[in-house]
């Protein structure tokens, strides 16, 4: 068995850090599934896009549909997770703030799930710290409006 054998194959998951413009600040689409916050994303299938994948998940779990991907293509991923799972985020910003919330049907499947505008001080507090790398890149590009 060769050192390559035993490196884990990369699962990739793409999401978008969705920024909306209050008249204020900017505001971090987080959602919640279960127990853990975190920004929208979705596996991302064999020869899918990246950025097409993070699109659709949005768009699928959010309607939020005309997003401006105004810092391009750029991407942040998170550290691999032992079994090679990452995510990639990207960056977009939403004109409006409007989001329907889509849950999987079920008994009590609503209360599993919530979504929440939250400025860069509460994102730090409700994401868990594997996001930190990514809402540090989100905000740093926010901040300088490098676009």
């Amino acid at each position: 068995m060769s050192s390559l054998d035993s490196v884990p194959q990369k699962i990739l998951t793409a999401g978008i850090v969705v920024a909306h413009f209050d008249g204020h600040r900017y505001r971090l689409l987080a959602v919640r599934t279960f127990s853990v916050w975190d920004f929208p994303k979705a596996p991302v299938a064999d020869g899918e896009d990246p950025l097409q994948s993070a699109a659709r998940a949005i768009q699928e779990s959010t309607e939020l549909s005309e997003l401006e991907f105004s810092w391009g293509d750029a991407f942040r991923e998170t550290l691999a997770f032992e079994d090679g799972s990452v995510t990639r985020y990207y960056l977009a910003e939403s004109k409006t703030a409007e989001v329907t919330l889509r849950t999987p049907h079920g008994d009590g499947a609503e209360e599993d799930f919530e979504y929440r505008w939250v400025t860069a001080e509460e994102a730090e507090d409700l994401l868990p710290p594997r996001l930190a790398l990514v809402l540090e890149w989100a905000l740093n590009r926010l901040a300088s409006g490098a676009r």
